[in-house]
């Protein structure tokens, strides 16, 4: 059996699904929008540049779920869902997972944005089984504005892999073949510990270690006029 693993954001998604459900709230007047759309673009912009606190971060964005009920941020995700996640999702990351899908391989999508944003992507546009995302903390039924547990970040991502694969008596050399595919110089840690890393489109740290390792790297935004893809060769 092989291993696939994928983050979300910039590698599967034409985009990064934390900061536009972030300007999602804005746009529907459920934060103050001047403020919280500068901080919001502010730690979008630390991210990318490798040097965001998490911990700040996510009492920043986990904030807005304890201002509403369950059944309000229900309505809220479903509108996210038409309006803005339906653009931002990527045929050729479809396809891809699809692949691996195809082939057997235990499939899992790790993701630093929480559960909350990132669960029915994943199960509605992807179809993969196992999220490893960011987890909000639950009391009494409604979101408390705190993570729980490690989030899934960096050095949190392998954490958080190992943790899901001995729930199942497994490890990483449980697997012929591992893969994990990302963007961001955030994931270098996880696929440092992989057997095949993939760099998709990634950024300008990231394509220099890639380069440096040899690691592939592969575009998931090279599309025809027609959304149709450019032509990924995959081997098992």
């Amino acid at each position: 059996m092989n291993l696939a693993l994928f983050d979300l954001d910039n590698t599967l998604l034409d985009g990064d699904s934390d900061h536009a459900w972030g300007q999602f709230l804005c746009d529907k007047g459920v934060v103050d929008a001047a403020e919280f759309k500068a901080r919001n673009d502010a730690f979008y912009e630390q991210y990318k540049a490798g040097t965001l606190n998490i911990s700040t971060f996510l009492d920043f964005v986990l904030a807005p779920l304890a201002s509403r009920s369950r059944e309000e941020l229900m309505t809220l995700h479903d509108e996210f869902m038409n309006d803005v996640v339906f653009n931002m999702v990527n045929p050729l990351g479809q396809a891809l997972v699809r692949w691996h899908v195809e082939q057997g391989d235990l499939c899992a999508i790790v993701t630093a944005t929480n559960a909350f944003v990132t669960e029915r992507i994943v199960r509605y546009h992807f179809h993969v089984p196992h999220l490893i995302a960011t987890v909000p903390a639950l009391e009494n039924g409604r979101f408390t504005g705190k993570a729980r547990g490690v989030p899934a970040f960096r050095e949190g991502k392998v954490e958080r892999v190992n943790a899901w694969l001995e729930s199942m008596a497994m490890d990483l050399s449980s697997f012929d073949k591992t893969w994990f595919y990302s963007d961001s110089a955030n994931d270098i840690p996880l696929l440092e510990k992989v057997s095949d890393p993939v760099a998709v489109d990634p950024c300008v740290a990231l394509r220099l270690r890639a380069e440096t390792l040899g690691w592939p790297i592969i575009s998931l935004r090279d599309r025809d006029e027609d959304g149709a893809g450019s032509g990924i060769i995959l081997q098992a």
